[in-house]
Parts: C-alpha cells; structure tokens; sequence
C-alpha cells in the first residue's frame, strides 16, 4: 500500500497521539498538551447530578454529588478534567433505518409505535438523532432489491424508489416527526447487478465504465428523498469498501483507485452541478483501513467534495482513526456501524461494552455514533445474509414485545444528556479499566460519562483546585452533569 509522502512528520505525530490514546480521554496531539492552561473557573454551582445503568437500574438518578475544594494530593484513582481544552463537536447518536427495522417498526400498532417513537428520538427523552438509510437492499431486508432490477438501463428509466414508499419513507418521517432534527446519511451495499461484472447484487465488483451513470443513479435517489420529505444530509459511497461478503448478501468490493475516480471525477461533481449540498464520508470500513483512508486523501481533487472518514468497528484498534486525524485535522470523524448479536446471552445487559465502545469512538475524534439496525425481531429477521445481528431494539413478532438491548441503554446514557453541538474536552487518567468521556453542551453544562466494566468502586474527580469522590456500581455506565 502506497504509504503518504506529503506529510514527512506523519509517523511522529502518530506516535504522540497512540501514547496519548494509552489513556483513555487524551487528547491525539498530545505535544500540545502541556501548553494547555487548565480550567480556573469554579463551577456556578458546586453540585453534580448524575443518572447510571447497573444491576436492575436502568438511566437511574443517583445521589447528589458537590464539588469542594481539593485539601489533599489527588486519590491514585482519579480522573483530570481540563474544559479549556477543547476537542471535537458532536452531532449525535442514533442507528441504521434498514428496510428490515423499517418494516419491524411497521410491524407496531400506531400507539404503540408512536410511544417508542417519542423514547427514542424526541429530545426530551433518549433524544436519537443520527440515521443510516440504505441505498437499495443491505443484508438486512425483506428481499433483495434495487431501484433499477432488470437488464442494463444506462438511461435509468425504470429508476424508482416504488419499493421505499411502502413503509421505510413512512417511518422515517414518523422518526424525523419525533425529532425534527435529524441527521440522516445514505449507504449502498450495491449498485444494481446490471452495473457489476457478475451480474448480480450479491458481491462482485463494479464495471468502472458505468460510474458516470452510477452517480446519476445516486443523484436520483437523494432528489426521490427530498421530494418525499426525507432529506438526506451525507452520503457514503459504499458500505465496506473492502469485502463482498463471498456473494452472500449484497456488497460490492471498491478498489481505492475506484472510489477516489468515483467520488473525485463523478459523484462530486455532479452534486456540485446540481445544487445537492449532501456531504460525502469515504471509506465506511474498519479502523484497519486507516492506511487507505489516508491515501484516498491525498488526492487533493477528492477533497473538494468530501469533508469525512466513515468508521465500522469490526476489525483493528479505535486509536487508528487518530492517524488519519492527525494527517487531516480538517476531515471529520464519524463511526457508522456497531450492534449486538441476538445470540449473545449479554445482549440485555452488556451496557458496560457498548459504554467502552461508544467512549473509544468518542475519545478517537469521531463526531457522530449511529449503530446498525435500530430493530429487528427475535430471530434477529428480516434478514438475508449470513450474520446473526441484533437490534438497539428487538420486537417480537408475535406478541409485539419490546425488549431494550444493553446497547439502548449505553446510548440512554450517552444521548439523553450530550447535545448537537457539544465539545469533547480533556479528560486525562492513568486508570485503565474505568473508561471516562467528557463534553461541554452548548448550553455551558459539562458532561462526563464513566463506563466501570468490575467492582463497585470509588474514584475521584479532579478539576483545578476542586475535587469531588465518585462511588461507582459494579458493571455501571454513569452520566454526571455540573454547571
């Protein structure tokens, strides 16, 4: 693989910034840290509330805490919280609007529907506002279709999204009803198997001759959308750039050379030429293709039209997204896929790893945190690939019965109190095992979420010269907010 020349001091900077990942909540430009001054100013008031998920609680209150002036050297197990140094903003959290979960959300009564609606996306509430919406069929879909089937139509006349208004259009504006602001991206798992050399939607690879119409297909998706009331406001070029999944689902490798001229020569341009401002995220991959991420933007051309690296957190280590941070400052972070496995005897209760995972995502730069399918049933179905996934979510198919997974109340933890518009700040500690994540929303509240995957524990907090001890519960994700 073609290593980055442009940029000499690259291994340098990456070294800094993976010591600094070795604790988590450090910053990845970490030769600058020492030059930060800390926070001086004492909170307006001294008290910090707090909600956590442990044993049979769930987003429960906790017991006030305060903050005092620090009498004694800092506990061994403390955590450092500097807001002055400021990070990365945060748009939001939320999940993957598959046909499957859109067909499983149908599968409600109205009411019933429309309370989960309002548990899940209103802000007064869990507050979700991120959404993933396939181009096309994904793995998790009632049946395998595009918006042009059929033999090869260079002209797209057949071009519909016929299949969408049924119930995926219908839920997605009953979600956006909920929460009007929310964000939503498109992916393709496929083009049409026309445009492929096998033929078929089912893995394979893409004939490069038919990009030109590719992005025609694309551009008359997110104009469909918008008609229907359902803009779409990022775009990847595909889902997992790098595999087709042995042919058993779709998919669609993508050579880097491949989507560099796709997105820099086709793509770009033309929703540029059309007056279409939907942002475009590359990769949409693992953290173990943060060599690629960085090659693909070296381009310069590609660059003019995209403003983002999309991140699954399958295969590699979260610390490798700092590479490409610290390469490209400028370009955004943002982790698009993640759930749990409905086999998994922790898909209930396993909080404390979603809790790790959302914090190391977080902690590495990414702005944005949306898992997989926000539901699907108790056979982890709809679904026509080989992976036995769960939903935020599962609905059972007969008796309609909701049952939260331990991945829905991480995100409680995490999106009931963080805002769009946030700022991560330092947090700084040398305890491995209690993971911590802090932000200031927009309303000048600091927010620092504690994920403690042992014991119940004590620790203590550390902002200038105040101090406050923490108790935490045995496996525990705990939210804490001051102003």
């Amino acid at each position: 693989m073609k290593r980055p020349t442009s940029r000499r001091d690259f291994l340098e900077i990456s070294a800094l910034g993976l010591a600094a990942a070795a604790v988590p909540g450090n910053l990845a430009h970490a030769a600058n840290a020492a030059t930060e001054a800390e926070q001086t100013t004492a909170p307006a008031s001294p008290e910090i509330s707090g909600w956590t998920t442990a044993g049979q609680e769930r987003f429960a209150a906790v017991s006030k805490l305060n903050w005092n002036e620090a009498t004694t050297p800092p506990a061994p197990d403390h955590i450092r919280l500097n807001p002055a140094r400021k990070l990365q903003s945060i748009l939001g959290f939320g999940g993957a609007f598959t046909d499957a979960t859109c067909y499983t959300f149908n599968r409600l009564a109205p009411a019933a529907r429309d309370q989960l609606f309002h548990e899940m996306f209103h802000p007064s509430e869990m507050g979700l506002s991120t959404g993933r919406v396939c181009v096309g069929a994904s793995d998790y879909s009632t049946k395998l279709y595009s918006y042009d089937d059929g033999d090869a139509d260079p002209d797209l006349a057949r071009f519909s999204i016929e299949h969408d208004r049924e119930y995926i259009l219908p839920i997605l504006r009953e979600a956006r009803k909920a929460n009007p602001e929310l964000f939503l991206f498109s992916t393709p798992w496929s083009p049409p198997g026309w445009m492929k050399f096998n033929n078929s939607m089912l893995g394979g690879s893409m004939r490069n001759h038919y990009f030109p119409v590719y992005a025609q297909y694309y551009l008359k998706f997110l104009q469909a959308y918008a008609s229907e009331g359902v803009p779409v406001q990022a775009l990847t070029s595909q889902n997992e750039v790098d595999t087709d999944q042995d042919g058993r689902m779709p998919a669609c490798l993508w050579g880097q050379e491949y989507e560099i001229q796709f997105v820099r020569d086709h793509l770009g341009p033309l929703l540029e030429k059309n007056g279409v401002n939907t942002k475009i995220w590359v990769l949409d991959h693992n953290y173990s293709l943060w060599g690629r991420a960085l090659c693909t933007l070296e381009d310069e051309r590609l660059r003019q039209y995209c403003n983002a690296v999309a991140w699954h957190g399958y295969y590699g280590k979260p610390e490798m997204m700092m590479k490409v941070q610290d390469a490209y400052p400028e370009i955004e972070m943002h982790w698009t896929e993640g759930g749990p496995d409905y086999t998994d005897p922790g898909y209930s209760n396993d909080w404390c790893k979603w809790g790790g995972i959302f914090t190391d995502a977080l902690s590495n730069w990414c702005r944005s945190i949306t898992a997989w399918n926000l539901a699907l049933d108790e056979h982890g179905k709809p679904n026509i690939g080989p992976f036995p996934c769960g939903g935020v979510v599962t609905i059972d198919s007969q008796s309609r019965e909701i049952t939260r997974s331990g991945q829905f109340w991480a995100f409680a933890q995490f999106s009931r109190v963080i805002r769009r518009g946030a700022r991560r700040f330092e947090s700084s500690s040398r305890m491995g095992d209690v993971r911590h994540v802090a932000v200031e929303n927009p309303d000048g509240r600091y927010v620092l979420i504690l994920t403690n995957p042992g014991a119940a524990r004590s620790i203590e907090l550390r902002l200038s010269t105040l101090a406050a001890p923490v108790p935490l519960k045995e496996a525990s994700v705990t939210t804490l907010v001051w102003k």
